[in-house]
């Protein structure tokens, strides 16, 4: 299957939440709606259903999983996009979700998103040691020790310059933890063994890594059309980033050497490695 084919099974099944809600809850639900259908690349989802796939699953079984990461994914983007937060009013080339519905119905839909994911998931027809294994693996991603807990660090650090380790620490958890949530649920959803659960844990650690190296280079080289949200705002609000620590040369031979090391853990642990080695490739060079 193709990027584009994951893209487009992804984003039907995605127009299938939340589309009969009581009528009082009506504005709740479009506020969901208008961010999780905004579009986006479903990198995340695309991750879950391959790992399923090449694990040997069935990745119609797996579409609610993720399309349950990427409920998770659209709550941390509405909640990042807060006043309190980064305060921005462009996602996606639209108006973030507070800008169209105010302050407080975005907050509830980044809540009502995040338990609707794990609801997703639990609600699945997958096994039920899978589905554990999944709603597992995803709240690791996302609570203290991961998503969450990055962003923290990332707030705590503003205006403070941050070592190499201390970068890392928080992106790992900022970034790369839902990516390699998202490469461990696909094993888990398609009843993958440890040696492949380990692969994938790997090989999310290093596209993660990657991801947030070339975000913080878009930041500062990147078209704000084309990235669909503003540019600069790094170094505005003075946050650590690898382009501030490093410039932009040897953020390309961070990423290169990243991406090298994600196709290479897959070798000899999956049999067709071909889409996942490919969209690494594209996500290093990407431009929005």
């Amino acid at each position: 299957m193709t990027t584009k084919e994951y893209k487009d099974r992804i984003d039907a099944a995605l127009e299938t939440y939340f589309v009969s809600p009581p009528e009082s809850l009506a504005g709740l639900a479009e506020s969901m709606r208008y961010s999780l259908l905004a579009g986006g690349k479903r990198i995340r989802p695309t991750l879950v259903l391959e790992f399923c796939r090449i694990c040997g699953g069935d990745i119609d079984a797996a579409l609610p999983v993720a399309c349950a990461i990427e409920m998770l994914h659209t709550y941390s983007l509405i909640h990042d996009d807060l006043p309190c937060m980064d305060d921005d009013a462009l996602r996606r080339g639209r108006p973030t979700n507070h800008v169209v519905y105010g302050e407080c119905t975005a907050t509830l839909a980044g809540d009502a998103l995040q338990a609707e994911a794990f609801g997703t998931i639990l609600r699945s027809a997958l096994p039920a040691e899978r589905k554990a294994r999944c709603a597992e693996f995803l709240a690791d991603a996302v609570g203290l020790d991961g998503m969450c807990g990055g962003q923290f660090l990332d707030m705590l650090g503003e205006g403070k310059k941050l070592s190499e380790q201390e970068l890392a620490d928080i992106n790992s958890r900022k970034t790369g933890a839902l990516l390699t949530a998202a490469c461990r649920m696909g094993v888990a959803a398609g009843g993958g063994n440890e040696a492949q659960l380990e692969a994938a844990s790997l090989y999310g650690a290093a596209i993660g890594a990657a991801f947030q190296i070339r975000d913080d280079m878009l930041d500062v080289l990147g078209n704000e059309q084309e990235l669909g949200k503003p540019i600069g705002s790094d170094a505005q609000e003075e946050k650590n980033t690898y382009m501030a620590l490093y410039g932009a040369e040897h953020c390309s031979q961070m990423i290169e050497k990243l991406t090298a090391r994600a196709k290479d853990v897959l070798s000899g642990v999956f049999d067709d490695t071909a889409f996942l080695s490919a969209l690494a490739d594209s996500m290093a060079v990407r431009t929005n």
